[in-house]
């Protein structure tokens, strides 16, 4: 006959169990709640921290503490990235590219082929997580997106302010800097929380179809210039010998109206001098200067003959069969 065992637990070891499993379920709580209590902020990124899914704070890097299963953490990344346009994207192969979308009507209804390129970044998180979201994964695409539709509709309002000859040429760094700050006043009236740091102008040409066109007038536009520079050359050279020659022609001028103004001056003196002198004397200053006229004629004359005044006849003084030298 066969003795059969039946284990029947003791109520001491099933409360020992029971508070065994409570404990061990109590430090894995604790172990889950203390994991979702402190979060880790990377350098290159900031986080916003959302209580019961309102905005509470942003965070910097480093460590952090939050309530667990209150407070949420979003992240984003603010290193500076980089973005080519005009952008689009090939449906067949998924790649982006540049296509037609480069071409722009400048002011004098011309196209010019305009590329440029754009570096940003993410200053306020708060603004570019939720000004524009959208509820997918792929939030950077999103906003990049937004920013590709910015400045592109900007570039080509600036473009269209200026010519062809001065897109493609002089105007090109002006255009850049227009554009960079009339994109960041537009991105910050929209409130996205993103920077522009920089926007540098790529490759500006004209369409295809009239490359060789724009290369003829280029060629023709450079001879002109060829041709103004030698002008502008030889202007130069001889514009400052033709004022060196002026000043010296006034120079001399003055001087013979200086030496003329003195003499006069000098003559004026000389004659009043003798009017003095002929005030005060008459008679003798007459009788002077009759002699002194009469000295300088006669002192030219070779041969004289000097008759008194009270002769009556000349002809017994002429020796007339004598031929005058």
């Amino acid at each position: 006959m066969s003795q059969e065992y039946r284990f029947e637990p003791r109520s001491q070891d099933l409360r020992r169990n029971v508070s065994l499993s409570f404990i061990g379920l109590g430090v894995l709580i604790l172990l889950v709640v203390l994991s979702k209590s402190w979060y880790t902020v990377e350098p290159s990124e900031k986080a916003v921290v959302l209580r019961f899914g309102r905005y509470t704070t942003t965070s910097e890097p480093g460590l952090h503490f939050m309530i667990p299963f209150v407070d949420s953490v979003l992240k984003a990344d603010t290193r500076e990235r980089s973005l080519r346009l005009p952008v689009n994207r090939d449906e067949n192969s998924g790649r982006r590219g540049l296509g037609d979308d480069t071409l722009m009507l400048t002011g004098d209804l011309n196209a010019a082929s305009v590329e440029w390129s754009l570096q940003w970044r993410v200053d306020d998180p708060q603004q570019y997580l939720f000004t524009f979201h959208n509820g997918t994964q792929d939030h950077d695409r999103y906003v990049e997106a937004i920013i590709s539709i910015v400045a592109r509709s900007v570039m080509n309002r600036l473009v269209g302010d200026y010519s062809i000859d001065e897109v493609l040429t002089q105007k090109r760094a002006e255009i850049g800097q227009e554009a960079h700050e009339a994109t960041q006043a537009l991105l910050d009236k929209y409130e996205c929380g993103i920077s522009i740091t920089a926007l540098q102008m790529q490759r500006v040409t004209p369409p295809d179809q009239v490359k060789a066109s724009f290369a003829a007038v280029n060629e023709a536009v450079q001879t002109k210039d060829k041709y103004v520079n030698e002008a502008n050359k030889e202007r130069n050279t001889r514009l400052p010998k033709a004022r060196a020659d002026r000043d010296k022609s006034i120079q001399e001028a003055r001087g013979y109206a200086d030496r003329r103004r003195a003499e006069v001056r000098g003559e004026i003196d000389a004659l009043m001098a003798q009017y003095t002198e002929f005030a005060k004397a008459p008679e003798e200053t007459r009788q002077r200067l009759y002699l002194e006229s009469l000295e300088s004629v006669l002192s030219s004359v070779q041969d004289k003959t000097i008759i008194d005044s009270d002769l009556q006849q000349l002809l017994p003084l002429l020796n007339l069969s004598q031929e005058n030298n």
